[in-house]
């Protein structure tokens, strides 16, 4: 099989096409046929040797990602047969890799059927970002009375969210930059703003006098500039990894990231597929890849091109 492999940490172009041998599935898992693979920025910053979810470097060298979907093409023992042919997507685990690959092994617990009519790169997207963000939706508690910021609103995550602040009947700002506008608008949000613009606070501020609540995902300026912006009372859910405290008092800042998700992962991630499903919460995928751009790929994501949620297919 085909996959993507670094051998050292560094940047985007340590990643390398190769030939590997084609894995076999081992007692209790499933070999999948893969037909698309999330690349989330976690990916980068793993490559980069940046950050580690298992708090341990990963043994080089690795191949990357841990979202994927396609169909069953092979069964190890103790696995129902029925399986085989059937189209899946699964999340590899917190601490797993590989789904840069043609083929992949995962337990076959951790599958979930793809649900009729979604293709697989919205599948890949839903099981990986849909879960964050369903939730990231259901400790935000929004209510038909909020008026909602979401920072980088025209990525993969940004773009759920604000499909589900609409769905609740809250007004929806979404902050991103410059022609990702568009993107922000046709997910949902009533107002869009370019960040990358020096008035875009005065901007807001002028848009929507009363703000309530901040989903943000990005941190740094934006995200503390926006958390001032709250009014008295209002409230941040955070989701950025960032660890300092904010300076405006009186705007509480709930974390989201850790425990709060990971002991519901399962219940999120059918919310998400249901949702995608439904039409109610589509994820967006605005950057496809083929396995040999996944340089190309990262590094979309690491200088903040990328529209929506980024896909490699073994094309």
């Amino acid at each position: 099989m085909r996959a993507v492999r670094h051998h050292s940490f560094g940047p985007a172009e340590v990643l390398r096409l190769e030939d590997l041998p084609d894995p076999r599935p081992a007692s209790g898992q499933v070999r999948i046929a893969v037909e698309a693979a999330g690349v989330h920025v976690l990916d980068t910053a793993i490559r980069a040797g940046q950050a580690f979810p298992a708090s341990a470097p990963p043994r080089l060298p690795m191949v990357p990602g841990r979202e994927v979907a396609g169909f069953v093409d092979a069964v190890g023992a103790g696995v129902d047969q029925r399986l085989l042919g059937r189209r899946v997507v699964a999340h590899l685990g917190p601490g797993a890799s590989g789904g840069y690959a043609e083929l992949v092994v995962v337990d076959a617990a951790r599958l979930h059927e793809v649900p009729d009519g979604l293709d697989a790169a919205t599948a890949v997207a839903a099981i990986g970002t849909g879960r964050t963000a369903a939730g990231v939706l259901a400790h935000a508690a929004i209510t038909d009375d909020d008026v909602v910021v979401v920072t980088s609103a025209a990525g993969g995550l940004g773009t759920l969210l604000l499909q589900g602040a609409r769905n609740a009947g809250a007004r929806v700002v979404g902050l991103a930059g410059g022609a990702k506008l568009d993107v922000v608008r046709r997910h949902g949000a009533d107002v869009a703003i370019d960040d990358r613009d020096p008035a875009w606070a005065a901007r807001l501020r002028a848009a929507e006098p009363r703000l309530t609540l901040l989903l943000d995902g990005r941190g740094g300026a934006v995200a503390r500039t926006a958390h001032r912006l709250l009014e008295p009372g209002g409230r941040m859910v955070r989701f950025s990894g960032e660890q300092e405290g904010y300076d405006a008092p009186g705007r509480p800042v709930v974390d989201v990231l850790g425990p709060a998700i990971t002991g519901r992962l399962a219940e999120f991630e059918r919310e998400a597929l249901a949702t995608a499903a439904d039409g109610s919460r589509v994820p967006y995928v605005g950057s496809v890849f083929g396995l040999p751009e996944a340089a190309a790929a990262h590094r979309a994501l690491e200088d903040r091109t990328a529209l929506g949620k980024v896909v490699l297919t073994p094309r």
